[in-house]
């Protein structure tokens, strides 16, 4: 039965595959050798995490791996303190405004709220999915879209686009409102607006939020969602059906740059 992923320590999954891929390239050499590259003071760190300087790949557990990559380059963590000064408007069904409330208020009461998903493709067509953080309070480690927040209070649909996608993703691009879902209990009761961009540079994933990310085309991600929904978030899959339902054939073609009003 797989492992829950929860279970094993946070860690930078890229430099984690990177750090094994290295350490299990040539058997028969210690580590201290093969992960030059990464562990210039091969000696203090074994001694730090109490490693056999002289281990070869296969003598460490996963554990110790993990360990291994956390010492080389920490985690970084969330500030707890920017959640919970946070505040969303709450909605009624028609999504008006009445009045604003705090992050724990409106998920621990199911309030109506309203958030943003943001689906960005790269020049092949293929779109960015994440993996959430694990520190999120709803859906950890589920795959999600490019970029998704709440609409903060003061804050318009608009706004809450371009400032996830650049706090997330860290870039700025032309964004194209596409849809808008009702809230429901699958959207986590967000009023969601769902937008689509088109990227030509390298994203700068924020680690505090993203665990880390993958360029697929739309059809292995259609399979994908059909074969395995437990592994989405289900804001994702409602918004993922319907941009599909509404643009079956789009993912190659660029889209137009497009100014909010």
């Amino acid at each position: 039965m797989p492992r829950d992923p929860l279970e094993l320590p946070e860690r930078d999954e890229e430099l984690l595959l990177g750090l094994m891929r290295a350490g299990f390239s040539q058997r028969r050499k210690q580590l201290r050798k093969l992960l030059r590259d990464y562990a210039e003071d091969w000696d203090t760190i074994a001694q730090r995490l109490n490693i056999n300087p002289k281990a070869r790949a296969e003598e460490l557990s996963l554990l110790q791996w993990i360990d291994l990559a956390n010492f080389i380059a920490p985690v970084p963590h969330p500030d707890p303190r920017l959640t919970t000064s946070e505040r969303f408007p709450i909605v009624d069904k028609k999504d008006r405004i009445l009045g604003s409330a705090s992050r724990s208020e409106v998920h621990g009461n199911n309030l109506l709220h309203r958030a943003v998903h943001i689906l960005i493709f790269n020049a092949a067509g293929e779109v960015y999915l994440q993996q959430r953080s694990r520190w999120k309070d709803r859906h950890p480690l589920k795959w999600d879209s490019s970029a998704a927040g709440h609409v903060a209070a003061a804050e318009r649909y608009d706004e809450t686009a371009r400032r996830e996608l650049k706090e997330e993703l860290g870039v700025s691009v032309p964004l194209r409102k596409i849809l808008k879902l009702p809230a429901a209990r699958r959207t986590d009761h967000e009023f969601i607006w769902l937008y689509k961009g088109v990227v030509s540079s390298e994203l700068a994933p924020n680690k505090c939020e993203i665990q880390r990310g993958i360029f697929l085309p739309p059809a292995v991600v259609d399979g994908w969602t059909s074969a395995r929904p437990e592994d989405f978030a289900s804001g994702f899959l409602e918004c993922w059906n319907a941009y599909r339902r509404k643009m079956p054939l789009d993912g190659n073609r660029p889209i137009r740059p497009r100014t909010f009003s």
